[in-house]
């Protein structure tokens, strides 16, 4: 009885076990089958979005410049005496050939006065002698002179003008070191701090003071060689300078090295800027902006446009209502604009706003981008 009632169980367990294999290879698998199909559509993201602009780039290279004088100068002595007079004053300005010290010179100027003296007595004999040879020559025409007398005072009166002239450079010798007693300015411009106190016995080559011709400055910097090409002489520069903020100084480029650094691969450049205000200090540094060239019609979009991954850039476009990611090369970057040089066109409709959640191929919801209002 127990057998016959065991069987039974196993044979209902069976038939249950059928018949829900059976249910789920036409009923259930259809139902898994179908479930993909009607998996809902993501749903499309809201985004802004802005058509690049043509407009005029100037593509400008940046560099921190070292501003000098236009002429610079130590003011030292050439030879050693006592400052007898001191004729400027710290900062002034001074033409050129303005005396600046004077030296104790009454021992030159005593020297001076012994090779004029000299000078005048050689003259004199040499006059002397001059006329007794021409009256020599006019006694030799009647014979009453003989030739060798004239040729005698022939050569004393070549002598003496040799002493004439031998003299004549001593005094200009002389003058020469009495003019080195008194300093003078090579050049107009501005002194700076006076190192020497009058009466101080001053030695050849020491400093005085400096003077620098600060009317026009140059701003000396160095660009990368690959700008080489592009380089002028005339090219606008501007600079700023921390000491003026909000102070745009315009020059232009003066000069071009005719050598590359090896160790920066740059090249030096010169740059006036006009001061006759007098702001730009020798020694300061600018922060340089030099324009090398100007593209028109160049494609600009906002920089929050960009996606950065790496060194590489990319821009996000609306496309049939998806969004597609383009590589993008990029030119000048400006405030808040950058230019395009490659990898979009001017009717592409770039996405400014809701960058976040947007990915490739994502279907977007997209508006055009309205400014904040200011």
């Amino acid at each position: 009885m127990r057998v016959i009632t065991q069987l039974a169980i196993i044979a209902v367990l069976g038939a249950a076990g059928g018949g829900g294999w059976y249910y789920y290879q036409n009923m259930g698998g259809q139902a898994v089958a179908a479930a993909p199909a009607a998996r809902p559509q993501a749903p499309a993201v809201g985004v802004e979005y802005i058509k690049p602009k043509r407009q005029s780039v100037v593509e400008k290279v940046e560099a921190v410049g070292t501003a000098r004088a236009n002429e610079s100068v130590v003011v030292a002595a050439k030879q050693t005496g006592n400052i007898a007079r001191i004729n400027f004053q710290e900062g002034q300005t001074v033409r050129a050939g303005a005396v600046l010290i004077e030296l104790e010179s009454r021992e030159r100027a005593a020297d001076t006065e012994a090779v004029r003296a000299e000078i005048a007595q050689s003259r004199a004999l040499a006059d002397e002698i001059r006329q007794q040879l021409d009256r020599a020559r006019a006694l030799r025409q009647s014979g009453n002179a003989p030739e060798a007398r004239v040729d005698q005072l022939e050569s004393q009166l070549r002598a003496a003008e040799g002493r004439v002239r031998q003299n004549e450079s001593r005094l200009r010798a002389a003058d020469a070191r009495f003019e080195d007693f008194r300093i003078t300015a090579p050049f107009e411009g501005r002194v700076g701090l006076r190192q020497v106190s009058l009466g101080a016995l001053l030695q050849a080559g020491t400093p005085i003071t400096t003077l620098d011709d600060v009317r026009v400055i140059k701003i000396e910097f160095s660009v990368p060689e690959q700008f080489l090409g592009q380089l002028r002489v005339g090219l606008p520069v501007a600079g700023i300078t921390p000491a003026f903020a909000g102070r745009d100084f315009k020059g232009e480029v003066s000069a071009i090295d005719t050598r590359i650094d090896p160790a920066t691969r740059a090249v030096r450049l010169n740059a006036s800027f006009d001061n006759t205000e007098g702001l730009l200090k020798p020694g300061m540094f600018l922060t340089i902006s030099l324009s090398v060239a100007t593209r028109e019609n160049a494609l600009v979009v906002p920089e929050d446009a960009l996606v950065a991954e790496g060194v590489r850039q990319f821009l996000f476009i609306v496309v049939d209502g998806r969004a597609q990611r383009r590589e993008i090369k990029l030119g000048m970057r400006m405030q808040g604009e950058v230019e395009i040089l490659s990898g979009i066109g001017a009717d592409d409709s770039v996405i400014v706003r809701g960058l976040q959640r947007v990915r490739p191929n994502l279907p977007v919801a997209a508006r055009p981008f309205t400014p904040p209002a200011s």
